[in-house]
């Protein structure tokens, strides 16, 4: 495994590294970064497995790195800051280390890296956002390039993403349909959630395109899509998701 340290005292960048190494002789330190600047030259050229994160860098708060590189790396945040931040990250992160840092809690960390079985995702922005208190910012519109021409669809304008054949859909409330490059998990992060439901692994709906539901078995929601959706069968709310749907559906 290849991991990044980005920690601005050099004694505990050092210690780290040999914890690791106590742990997992096999894992490769590509480099010990200590400030913002040049973590961000090298994420914008090199990428890692796992990144261990300080808060505090010798140049600023280390998340300045993400408004000027996007990262889905794992991330692994060491901080001495104080637990009314630590409940902030614990959803968005692999885990919260507080210095000084113990072997048990690192071993535990990587423990819970290596049992992740999907890549793991961080909204950077979503999680300075709920520091702070400010709404997060959702995505308006999509460029989409076909050949050499680029075309600029309006979420607004989005009735629902779909899979077909390992490929992400989108389809246009005029039903035009055009291939994007985000995954339905990513498409969560970027969508406003007031506007649009994940109802199963293959659909994610605008609010506005349902047209029409039927009670289904086993407590589930049969939905009508306006465009129809190509086989209806397959716009039915799965049963772990009902329950949210029929919550976000009366919010």
């Amino acid at each position: 495994m290849n991991v990044l340290i980005i920690e601005d005292e050099k004694f505990a960048a050092e210690k780290l590294e040999d914890m690791l190494h106590e742990i997992d002789p096999k894992i490769n330190i590509l480099a010990k970064l200590g400030s913002i600047t040049e973590s961000t030259k090298w994420l914008l050229q090199n990428t890692a497995d796992l990144i261990f994160l300080d808060i505090q860098l010798s140049d600023g708060i280390s998340f300045s790195i993400f408004d000027q590189v996007s990262v889905n790396t794992p991330v692994i945040f060491t901080t001495a800051y104080d637990q009314y931040a630590i409940r902030s990250f614990q959803l968005n992160s692999i885990a919260y280390l507080l210095k000084p840092i113990r072997i048990s809690d690192l071993t535990e960390s990587l423990n819970k890296l290596q049992s992740l079985k999907s890549a793991f995702q961080i909204d950077f922005e979503s999680i300075l956002a709920n520091i702070q208190g400010k709404e997060p910012e959702f995505k308006k519109r999509f460029l989409i390039q076909i050949g050499e021409k680029i075309r600029k669809i309006e979420v607004t304008a989005i009735a629902y993403f779909f899979v077909l054949e390992k490929m992400i859909y989108l389809k246009t409330f005029e039903g035009k349909l055009y291939p994007v490059e985000f995954t339905l998990d990513k498409l969560e992060t970027l969508l406003n959630p007031a506007s649009f439901f994940r109802i199963n692994r293959k659909f994610l709906v605008n609010m506005e395109s349902i047209s029409k539901m039927v009670a289904y078995s086993r407590g589930r929601v049969k939905l009508e899509l306006k465009p129809k959706a190509d086989d209806e069968f397959e716009t039915i709310v799965s049963i772990d998701r009902s329950g949210d749907f029929k919550k976000w559906l009366s919010d």
